[in-house]
């Protein structure tokens, strides 16, 4: 479980293509702090687990994860090359102040980043979501876009069969995760509000 407060921005060191799952090779630092093997670490929102650590003398290091096919197709981790950027954050502890909202690291879908319109002392970015996902995204509500808990500033129409959403970006996030850096077109994982699914999961038994 996460919170969606990215703690560093890393860099995918290198890529290992195997038949059925790749392994991922980042570079880190503050995310290596405790670590263990086995430990949970979110990448762009998905919950990955680390294999392997190879500390450096000057703080940094690098860390390994096998990534299945399933979750390469399922997520934008498939398009990902050696010196992209990428969203890290260590899985929260009992101890954790809960400062984004419940993240599970579990992708719902891949969205598309439509357009971006710079504010004064912030930046609104429209982003288009798989049809299937909308319901499940409200305004004021919570979603997790590359591993980010933002909140849902303004959301399409309900039969929009285009929909989307914006997200209203302050200058520490701008700078801080990668969606600073991510153009119109770019794609990038969803995860909705789980307590959203259980509801639906609720209902849906009752009727």
């Amino acid at each position: 479980m996460f919170t969606g407060i990215v703690e560093e921005i890393g860099t995918l060191a290198t890529r290992t293509e195997h038949s059925d799952a790749a392994q991922l090779a980042i570079r880190a630092r503050t995310v290596l702090g405790g670590v263990a093997l086995g430990d949970s670490i979110s990448v762009n929102g998905v919950c990955l687990t680390v294999t392997g650590v190879e500390p450096h003398a000057d703080g940094t290091g690098v860390w390994t994860t096998d990534v299945m096919a399933e979750t390469l197709r399922r997520s934008s981790l498939g398009g990902l090359a050696g010196g992209d950027p990428v969203n890290l954050e260590r899985a929260v502890t009992m101890q954790t102040r809960l400062g984004g909202h419940l993240v599970q690291g579990h992708v719902d879908g891949v969205g598309t980043v439509r357009a971006r319109t710079p504010g004064e002392h912030w930046e609104v970015v429209r982003i288009a979501l798989p049809p299937a996902l909308a319901p499940y995204v409200v305004e004021k509500g919570s979603i997790a876009v590359d591993g980010v808990s933002l909140t849902v500033s303004a959301v399409s129409a309900v039969d929009d069969a285009d929909p989307w959403f914006e997200v209203s970006l302050i200058p520490t996030t701008l700078r801080e995760t990668t969606l600073g850096t991510r153009a119109v077109g770019s794609p990038v994982n969803l995860e909705v509000d789980v307590v959203a699914k259980y509801v639906e999961r609720l209902l849906g038994a009752r009727r």
